[in-house]
């Protein structure tokens, strides 16, 4: 009798959890056969003929949205924008472009250092009015990047009308492997300190990165800034090699635990470091997500470095790329990762929805105490938390949307045609007669120049006028109007100090290449600055 109950009591047990994997095929299976038989009604009795394409794309991106935003189906001919994205390498002549329009010559923006295009004498400014033969009007920007785009070792012709002498040239080009580094500045900020400034992690950047290092080194470098913010990430195993380089071999660096037993797997530093005892300041941002929190994390948990600016992205997932029929690819979140003291640092539960659909942030007080190797308190569920929290400097609205709209990134395009060339980077400095010509030209532009407190006067003349007190106060608001008005020339000079190195920068990239712009930056940059002379924690 009682063996009858305990075979009833383990049935009671088990078939919940059988029902429940049933539940799952079944739903699976009945979800498969709907879509099945809506496609062949579809395609037996719809009236016109189907967009197939464009509703097997449209229906796997409705599909896989419902999950997180790195789940992604990559069709075959976004393939080579995946690759440029993962390898950051393409087969072409080495600039970036710009196309104001479909009615506009395609110009040259900026040329990439020693590429086919440098070396051909192209500068930014410079107008292509064909490529092959064929004009770059009516064309759009895709098209003319497409031409310009392909194998290594083949002829590129274009007419070119040059910015400077405006003489029109025949330019014959021969295309190459060209390769944009993520490892976008490195120099020395002062006698010991060394700066790397890294924008992802793409395939091989840790061998850039190591060769920046060791460069650094022979410049007498004593102590390094590694500098992480806007990094988004790229491959987990590019994070795990730049560890390698400071952290003694066979050190755990990162877990990642998924579903599938095949995902889970346990990163360990796998050479001889480079160096185990420079101190390092790692410089990180909202922006600073995925590989970077990897690395910052690793960093911090194994008391290797000092992690300094704002709170982490929070991107804890890790992504696999499966192979698909008819050369397509999907990306699939596989994994958590986790960091050698054992916290995740993923920001959102996209598992658990509202019923809207919306996803919310973990909040701190359900996040949890961890500790690193020497005992210091860290906490999961919200990004990685700097040792030493330093704001960024604010820039104003206005500020931004002068570089969101690309207003400072294109007006370099006007300045290369009235100066043939500037001085070195660390002695430029545009003039108030330049910043004048600048201001003339964003005047002209679509930005926003009005400030909060125009907002909020308009706001309240709406709601003086639909409550009918508007006429009565009239004469105190023209007042009130005239005190707050502000023009887009106040504007452009009111945060002349802001704007003014931003233009300068984008300037010296067009003359002197982008790293040059980079370190022009730096020496506007009260958060580095600021973090140079924090006291770095006590790592021994």
């Amino acid at each position: 009798m009682k063996k009858s109950y305990l075979i009833l009591a383990l049935c009671c047990l088990i078939m919940p959890y059988y029902a429940l994997a049933q539940s799952k095929s079944f739903n699976m299976a009945k979800w498969l056969e709907i879509n099945n038989a809506v496609l062949r009604e579809l395609n037996f009795n719809y009236v016109d003929s189907l967009p197939v394409d464009r509703m097997e794309k449209v229906g796997l991106d409705a599909m896989l949205a419902n999950l997180d935003p790195y789940t992604v189906y990559i069709p075959a001919e976004d393939s080579e924008s995946w690759n440029m994205m993962i390898n950051r390498t393409y087969g072409g002549v080495g600039a970036v472009i710009y196309k104001p329009s479909k009615e506009d010559y395609l110009i040259i923006n900026e040329p990439y250092r020693d590429t086919p295009a440098s070396r051909a004498g192209l500068t930014a400014g410079d107008v292509v009015l064909e490529i092959e033969g064929k004009s770059t009007k009516g064309l759009d920007a895709k098209q003319c990047t497409d031409m310009m785009k392909g194998r290594p070792g083949d002829k590129l012709h274009m007419k070119v009308k040059k910015v400077r002498s405006n003489k029109i040239e025949d330019v014959v080009l021969t295309r190459e492997m060209v390769h944009i580094s993520s490892i976008e500045c490195v120099g020395m900020l002062n006698d010991t300190t060394g700066y790397i400034g890294q924008s992802g992690f793409t395939t091989n950047v840790s061998s850039e990165f190591k060769e920046a290092f060791l460069k650094l080194k022979s410049q007498g470098m004593k102590k390094l800034v590694i500098d992480l913010r806007g990094n988004g990430g790229g491959l987990l195993d590019e994070a795990v090699k730049i560890l390698s380089l400071f952290i003694p071999k066979n050190s755990l660096v990162v877990t990642a635990k998924g579903k599938n037993p095949s995902a889970t797997m346990e990163y360990r530093t796998r050479t001889e470091p480079l160096d185990t005892k420079i101190p390092i300041i790692v410089l990180v941002n909202g922006g600073s997500a995925s590989a970077s929190e990897i690395v910052s994390g690793a960093l911090q948990d194994l008391d290797r470095a000092t992690i300094i600016g704002t709170r982490t992205y929070g991107k804890g997932l890790v992504q696999g790329v499966r192979p698909l029929p008819y050369n397509g690819r999907l990306k699939v979140t596989i994994a958590k990762y986790y960091t050698p003291s054992g916290r995740c640092v993923q920001a959102i539960d996209y598992a658990k929805r509202d019923k809207d659909g919306s996803v919310k942030h973990i909040p701190d007080s359900l996040t949890n105490e961890f500790r690193t190797k020497g005992g210091r308190i860290v906490r999961d569920g919200g990004g990685i938390t700097p040792d030493v929290i330093i704001a960024s400097d604010s820039l104003s609205p206005t500020v931004i949307s002068l570089a969101y709209k690309n207003i400072i990134g294109d007006y370099p395009l006007q300045y290369v045609k009235s100066h043939s060339e500037i001085s070195k980077e660390e002695d430029f400095h545009l003039s108030d007669k330049e910043y004048e010509d600048f201001v003339k030209f964003a005047e002209k532009k679509d930005f926003m120049y009005r400030s909060e407190a125009q907002a909020i006067y308009d706001d309240l003349v709406k709601k003086l006028k639909a409550e009918g007190l508007y006429d009565s106060l009239k004469s105190s608001l023209s007042t009130i109007s005239k005190s707050v008005d502000r023009s887009k020339r106040d504007a452009l000079m009111k945060y002349k100090s802001d704007i003014r190195p931003l233009l300068e920068s984008e300037i010296i990239a067009r003359y002197h290449y982008r790293p040059q712009a980079v370190r022009h930056n730096l020496r506007f940059d009260n958060q580095l600055k600021k973090a140079l002379k924090a006291k770095m924690i006590d790592l021994e």
